[in-house]
This record gives structure tokens, sequence and C-alpha cells, in this order.
């Protein structure tokens, strides 16, 4: 060959080692997100911060990473589970204690980083928070005792209630509706606690003005009731019962009060896990991780239209007022 050909040919070989050194740095790893619900607006801000959180870490999609959204309704989440486990992405990202299980139910070896299911171990997500067994770890988003801290918020604003109903989505049960929790803090007070499970807005539209047919009654909404959120909230003022929920969509959508951890940063910090699986971390060394802040927000407008003037001390400790 000659020496001019040969350097050619080297140059060339040169040049392809380093596309391919680059095609292979700009490997495009998959990450399938699961979501319970309809893709609303909540939801897209929770992928814009699980996308956000996850370039901070160098994963920028369209360059070396991709995210396939899965969404509800909660009746076919077992087929957009099987649907997402199919497509075969590096890591799951899921939402609550059904669409979390309904992944367990199809995989045991892709990893998946669940959110917002409670207490995992109360609702058998995991068997250890420190060393979760299989392939399934996460951030969640409140304790099972935290039931009792809403009792007494809504007592503060509300001292005249005598009975509260607990309202939670019959598809949510484990890990949320926490009674042990909300009896010792209604004994303590000496409120009635009135059990009340819905599955659809036609349910709701009876259970909430049977409730209300008898005095001093107030509401405690128990997460991840979706949808169902604006007919509660929209009953709950038509018929004067004052409203606890978790997370601040709840009263930014018509709750009195609203109190529990930030659902966005959930996601947000879902990447930190997201990042160190795609670089080789096992499931069983990353544990589950509790929030420590927990954000009080208060709808005034509400108030206004319950006729409730919140307790000066309160307003003052709220994170966000909605007016």
């Amino acid at each position: 060959m000659k020496r001019r050909e040969f350097i050619a040919g080297l140059g060339g070989a040169v040049a392809w080692t380093a596309g391919a050194r680059a095609q292979q740095a700009e490997h495009v790893r998959r990450v399938g997100l699961l979501y319970p619900f309809s893709a609303g607006p909540f939801y897209q801000a929770l992928a814009a911060a699980l996308r956000q959180g996850l370039a901070q870490f160098g994963w920028i999609e369209g360059r070396n990473l991709r995210i396939d959204g899965y969404q509800g309704p909660l009746e076919q989440i077992d087929d957009r589970a099987a649907d997402l486990v199919r497509s075969a992405p590096d890591v799951i990202v899921v939402y609550g204690v059904p669409a979390t299980r309904a992944v367990q139910q199809q995989t045991r070896v892709i990893p998946i980083v669940f959110l917002a299911v409670g207490d995992a171990m109360v609702s058998g997500i995991v068997k250890s928070d420190a060393s979760p067994e299989g392939n399934a770890t996460g951030f969640t988003n409140l304790f099972a005792s935290f039931s009792g801290k809403w009792v007494q918020l809504l007592k503060e604003v509300a001292p005249q209630i005598s009975r509260i109903a607990v309202v939670w989505d019959r598809g949510y049960t484990a890990g949320y509706f926490a009674p042990a929790s909300i009896e010792t803090a209604v004994k303590a007070m000496a409120i009635e606690p009135v059990p009340i499970p819905v599955r659809s807005p036609a349910e709701i539209a009876q259970a909430i003005p049977a409730f209300a047919a008898q005095p001093n009654g107030g509401l405690l909404v128990m997460p991840m009731v979706g949808v169902l959120q604006i007919p509660i909230f929209k009953l709950a003022v038509e018929y004067k019962l004052p409203t606890i929920g978790s997370g601040r969509e709840y009263a930014a959508n018509g709750a009195l009060l609203s109190y529990g951890s930030n659902r966005t940063n959930l996601f947000r910090d879902a990447a930190t896990y997201v990042d160190r699986i795609l670089r080789g971390a096992k499931v069983g060394d990353l544990p589950v991780q509790y929030p420590t802040r927990f954000e009080l927000t208060v709808n005034l407008k509400t108030a206004k239209a319950l006729g409730l003037t919140i307790p000066p001390n309160l307003l003052a400790l709220a994170d966000e007022v909605v007016e």
C-alpha cells in the first residue's frame, strides 16, 4: 500500500473510532413513567420536574435520554403497566400505590422508582425501608401516623367540628387510610370519625349531602383521590363543610386547608435515584426516602365562603395562601 493511501486510511479509521465513541457516549437510555390519572396540568408539572431533575445530572431528552409517559385511568392501570414493561425501559418511575403494584406484578427485573405511596411498608410495597428487596425503591410522601395531624389542623380552624368524614378512593386504601392514627386523634378531641369510601362523582354526590345532614361536620380527604377532588371540594363548600387534604393542589382546587409534602419535589428527588440506577447502582442499596418538610396551604376564598376566620398564628405558618 502506498504511504499516502495508508495515511488516508488511518485517518478514516481514526474518524470512524471517534464517531463510534461519540455515538456510544450518547447512547439513549429509556425511562418509563406510569401515572394513574389522566395527563392534566398536574401530571405535566410532575413530568417536567422529573426532566429538570435528570437534566441536572446530564440526562437530556433528545440526546441521551428518552422518557415515555403512560397515563391512567386507574381502571386500566394494569394494562398500562403491561404496555410499559413490554417496552423494556431501563428504569420505571411510578406514582401511587395501585400503579406501583401493577408494575411489580409485571416485572421483578426492571428497576422501579416509586413515588407517593404513603407508608411504603404499611402499603406492602417493600418489606424494608433501609434495604429494599427486589427491584423497587423510591420517595414517598407521608407516614401512616400523618392522618392525626390533618385532624388537629382542621379542628384548629373549625373548633365546632364534632364529626369528620374520612373520604378516600377505594382504589387507594393501603398506605393512606390509617384508621388507628385517625381514631387516636379524634378520640383525644371528642370527634366522631365517619368513613366514606367513594369511587365516582355519583357516589360523592350522594355521600357528601348525606353526611352534611347532621351539623358540625368536616371532611378529611385522603391522598390520591385524583379527578374526584373537584366534586368533593365543590360540595364541601356548598354544604359548609371545612375540608383538609394533602398536597397544595388540594387547597388550590378548593379545599380549606392542605398539609403535606411537595409532590413536584418528589419527582425532582426521583431523578437522583434514576441517575444512580442508570449509572449502575443496585436498588437494594438505595433506601426508601421519607419527607422531612411539609407545606401548609390555606385557601382564604374557601374560608370566606364557609364563614370561617383563619387563626392568625396558623396563617403566619402557612407556606402559601390562596386568595
